[in-house]
């Protein structure tokens, strides 16, 4: 943008104030005067701008500085008729150009400041021209639908004023403005509405509103023109897309109203067009950013899930068929090669994936991480599905090249098929979810089918975990006791504690329910110390009613430690905390711990179990001749009993019992004994099972011959029997 060069220098300082302001009046006078649409001559245009440079003026010297009088400058030009883009430009030059040189010269600011004011005024001064040039842009609108119809009345009493303002306004106008007789001929139209079509008015004004129709039309659009040129409707409001002379799209806002004469008869239509095709682009790009994948390109969950919403929403005997797919073992190869090659290789996966999925109906997403799903519809999904979830395995099973390196990617796919209007979006990704879980459990690196319960089992199970951590608080466990007796001579040697979960729903549910869920969650750690201490609390209180029960040596309690437990750092300490404050000897509990728990254990999983056992508490290896554990191993192991699994001991309920059984028990009798370790056996539930156990050398036994797990007074009962 070019400024007109001033005739003289810059004023020195025995200029007055008002000569300099004056002289950047004039400057600016000249520089936009050509660009402005007014009657006015340059001087008169001049006078007019006087104030305005006064008011710039006071605004670069005010202290504190406040830029709001540059925005009131702006309207202010909008008003003397500046509405040209061009007028603002040259205006904007003047004033970076001339303010501070006229208007700051001998003052206290310094030069930095004054650039500063400068540019924020000017900043200032293009918001308010901006903003008054819409305002006035909306006016307009309103002012061309209320002059429209007298403008172009044929009537003889229309005044020439009224055709003058109809015009400037028609003229002048920032929106398309055309109007058509009620057959859809176009009689007019405006610069702007040629412009937007591409500046061929002539072709414009010889076709027909008809003929302007196009492919993405909403299905209503035609429907709404025919009510108004048949006068049911004063007007309606739709979005319109047009074809240009260069067969590109224009993408508009249009209002057509109906314009009538005096006796209130249909006469014309009057088109109001806003070009939204760039507003509608960045629409288009922003939804795509939102609905797609950034790294891999794919639909990403938002979109899927309107995908599979719509899918769902049909009837009329469509079928779905959907595979939740996993890819085993990703966080590894995240772990060792970095997340750049992991967001490679998920790139790698999803161009494979797309090729699977090329058919009509068909779709492939990724979820996040590495979770994708991949969509199937149609008549015919229960075989499809199948054939989609074959296929995704097969291009998976190709070596993936990363970094001079061949990398085999495995997946686990969960399916889920059916028809279509019986199910939510979220229940179908919950079965595939859980459904994918199983394909992962079973080795991964194939697919499962869901299963309406196997899937209500897993809910079942999540809906416990869940309830775990407020079952502990609001006291819902409960611990039942089944007694160890003395098999030379019958007498109760002690009780195993037994914990049970008293569900509100699923009422009393057995700690194979549980247990592995609070292992999973870390629950088990507050449980089992919260079960040591019920139990310990319990024997104390045997130890104190039944006294004479300890000259034969404690009733000893025995609690069941789980593995988590065995890794915790304050088992030994918790252990001691809750024997001294129940004051119960260490001699009378006895920790049971599973065989499977101490395969291949190291020295430093075994010192707490040996500190503890130095304390003279007993160490019991459960559920023996299970875990495939090296004999030689028990030397090592801190255990003075060992509990017999009670597979060994079912041959023995028949007669006569089987022998390949006795011959097993005797030799594990005979090695614990030689290593002096003491045998308990579970799961006895006849009296030959007992006798012959007896006759085998087993120490204690237990099992419903003898007693149930019960209530702690079940225990209380059979002391006092025991001393009778």
């Amino acid at each position: 943008m070019s400024v007109p060069p001033q005739a003289s220098g810059p004023p020195t300082g025995q200029d007055c104030s008002a000569d300099r302001i004056g002289r950047f009046a004039t400057i600016w006078s000249r520089a936009i005067f050509p660009a402005t649409a007014t009657s006015l001559t340059r001087a008169e245009f001049e006078q007019h701008l006087l104030p305005l440079a006064h008011r710039l003026s006071e605004a670069l010297h005010a202290l504190p500085f406040d830029a709001a009088p540059a925005q009131r400058i702006g309207a202010d030009l909008v008003a003397l008729h500046c509405t040209d883009p061009d007028a603002l430009s040259r205006t904007l030059g003047v004033v970076d150009s001339y303010l501070v040189l006229y208007c700051a010269a001998g003052d206290e600011l310094t030069p930095e400041e004054a650039r500063a004011h400068c540019s924020r005024l000017q900043h200032a001064l293009a918001a308010g021209f901006s903003q008054a040039l819409r305002e006035r842009t909306l006016a307009e609108q309103e002012a061309i639908a209320r002059s429209a119809l007298s403008a172009r009345s044929a009537a003889e009493q229309a005044l020439h004023a009224t055709e003058a303002r109809f015009r400037a306004v028609f003229e002048g106008a920032a929106i398309g403005i055309g109007i058509a007789d009620l057959d859809g001929n176009v009689l007019e139209l405006n610069d702007t509405l040629q412009r937007m079509f591409g500046g061929f008015g002539q072709s414009l004004r010889s076709r027909n509103v008809s003929e302007w129709v196009h492919p993405e039309d909403a299905p209503h659009v035609w429907g709404l023109y025919g009510e108004l040129v048949r006068g049911e409707r004063d007007h309606y409001r739709v979005e319109k897309p047009y074809y240009r002379s260069d067969g590109t799209v224009l993408w508009t806002n249009l209002t057509v109203s109906l314009l009538r004469d005096p006796e209130g008869v249909p006469q014309y239509q009057l088109a109001l067009m806003e070009d939204t095709t760039e507003r509608r682009l960045l629409n288009l790009r922003l939804r795509y950013e939102a609905t797609h994948d950034a790294l891999t390109g794919l639909p990403n969950r938002t979109l899927f899930f309107e995908r599979l919403d719509k899918v769902l929403a049909t009837g009329d005997g469509m079928r779905f068929g959907l595979c939740y797919l996993d890819l085993d073992g990703f966080k590894s190869i995240n772990d060792s090669l970095g997340h750049s090659a992991g967001d490679r290789l998920l790139v790698e996966i999803a161009d494979r994936l797309q090729s699977c999925a090329t058919a009509p109906g068909e779709m492939v997403a990724r979820l996040g991480g590495d979770e994708f799903v991949a969509l199937t519809t149609g008549r015919d999904t229960e075989r499809e599905v199948g054939e989609l979830a074959s296929r995704i395995l097969s291009v998976l099973s190709s070596p993936i090249r990363l970094d001079g390196r061949e990398l085999t990617v495995r997946g686990s796919i969960g399916i889920v098929e059916g028809p279509t209007g019986e199910r939510t979006a979220a229940e179908v990704l919950r079965s595939a979810d859980i459904t994918m879980y199983r394909a992962k459990a079973a080795g991964g690196n194939r697919y499962e089918i869901a299963d309406a319960e196997a899937d209500a089992r897993a809910i079942t199970r999540h809906g416990l975990t869940m309830a775990l951590p407020a079952a502990l608080e609001r006291g819902e466990f409960f611990i039942e006791y089944q007694p160890l007796v003395h098999l030379g001579d019958g007498s109760v040697h002690g009780a195993e504690a037994l914990v049970r979960w008293s569900h509100p729903q699923h009422g009393v549910l057995g700690p194979d329910r549980f247990i592995p869920l609070a292992e999973h969650t870390g629950l088990i750690v507050p449980l089992g110390r919260w079960v040591l201490e019920e139990s310990v609390r319990q024997a104390r209180f045997w130890e104190q009613q039944h006294p004479a029960h300890t000259d034969g040596g404690p009733l000893r309690i025995n609690v069941n430690l789980s593995p988590t437990q065995l890794h915790h750092p304050g088992l030994v300490a918790d252990t001691v905390a809750v024997l001294e404050r129940s004051g119960l000897s260490p001699g009378a509990l006895c920790l049971e711990v599973t065989e499977s728990a101490l395969i291949g254990a190291d020295d430093d999983l075994l010192k707490p179990l040996r500190q503890l056992a130095e304390m003279g508490i007993d160490i019991a290896l459960d559920d023996f001749g299970t875990g495939y554990s090296n004999l030689a191993n028990l030397r090592r192991l801190p255990v003075s009993v060992l509990k017999l699994d009670r597979s060994f001991t079912q041959g023995m309920q028949q007669h006569p019992a089987d022998p390949v059984d006795l011959k097993i028990v005797e030799g594990i009798v005979s090695l614990a004994h030689s290593l002096e370790l003491a045998v308990t056996v579970e799961g006895v539930e006849t009296g030959a099972q007992a006798d012959q156990l007896r006759e085998l050398g087993c120490d204690t036994a237990q099992g419903w011959y003898y007693a149930r797990p019960g209530a702690p007074d079940r225990i209380h009962s059979l002391l006092l029997a025991d001393a009778v």
